[in-house]
């Protein structure tokens, strides 16, 4: 009875969490009216539509009509650069990672396998940091940037979260699980502390890398709320959250179906690449964890 309890629950809430990808896909098929109308099932009659804005810029009206399919996926690319806001998202992603890897990797390793003093201490800075809200210290670090000039460009998307506190955290739980010896035999052999880090440490860590780049990608790819600070005028620095608002409008109401292509396109990548990786994420969060 208790297990049948569990498994209804469990299936209500991915019902809950998968209800906002059905209507996203969905109203990515269908048609102005029938999003309006929330009508049309899945995906819609899929009846020939007129683009208006097609219409608008003096074609006539009958090599105007598309599918709503057509229409919504094509607005997606073509009435915004969903592909220049993609490349942004990738080398956002992409150069944060990176760099908090390489901060990340030597600070946990030090306070996993190093003695020295204060070492303690540091590490409950490190726990501390974890508590401290990102919009508590927005204001301070975009005055900061702005002072330096640094406002609308990548510098200002990338250097604010190249050390991740939860990064160190997490590489050092797991480093916390190899055993000394394997640092020991490496000593031996004459490598230094550095060379162990990068040559003996990182390979073992690959499933807690691949949890930490999961959280990292994710949070960074969808953040919505930093973009939005520190880049004002420079449309060509979006990211792909940004890329939503090209389909905002506060007088007409907002282009619903152009929009949820949009955010189709933009959760893809993210999808894909969790599934691919699951199988190590799972194993880096269960290694990390471990006593």
């Amino acid at each position: 009875m208790f297990e049948a309890l569990q498994h209804a629950v469990l299936i209500v809430g991915a019902l809950v969490v998968l209800l906002p990808f059905y209507i996203m896909l969905s109203y990515s098929l269908k048609s102005p009216g029938e999003i309006e109308r929330n009508e049309g099932g899945f995906m819609g009659s899929q009846e020939l539509m007129v683009d208006e804005y097609c219409v608008a810029l003096g074609n006539p009206k009958n090599e105007c009509m598309m599918r709503p399919i057509a229409f919504n996926y094509e607005s997606a690319f073509t009435k915004a650069p969903l592909l220049r806001y993609l490349f942004n998202g990738v080398v956002v992603t992409v150069s944060i990672f990176l760099i908090q890897v390489l901060v990340a990797l030597p600070c946990a390793y030090a306070l996993a396998k190093l003695r020295f003093w204060g070492r303690e201490l540091v590490f409950a800075m490190v726990m501390f940091c974890l508590l401290i809200p990102v919009h508590a210290i927005a204001l301070p670090i975009y005055i900061m940037l702005a002072k330096l000039g640094l406002t609308n460009t990548y510098a200002a998307l990338i250097v604010p979260w190249t050390i991740s506190v939860f990064g160190i955290f997490l590489m050092r739980q797991f480093f916390a699980t190899v055993p000394d010896d394997l640092m020991d035999a490496a000593r031996m052999d004459g490598m230094s502390e550095f060379s162990i880090i990068w040559k003996v440490m990182l390979p073992t860590a690959i499933p807690a890398l691949m949890a930490f780049a999961i959280f990292s990608v994710v949070a960074h790819w969808n953040d919505y709320f930093w973009p939005r600070v520190v880049i004002t005028g420079n449309r060509d620095l979006f990211t792909p959250p940004l890329g939503l608002r090209e389909f905002r409008s506060d007088a007409d109401g907002s282009i619903y179906g152009p929009m949820m292509a949009t955010a189709t396109v933009i959760v893809t990548p993210l999808i894909v690449a969790f599934l691919l990786a699951q199988k190590r994420f799972i194993e880096g969060i269960t290694l990390s964890g471990m006593k």
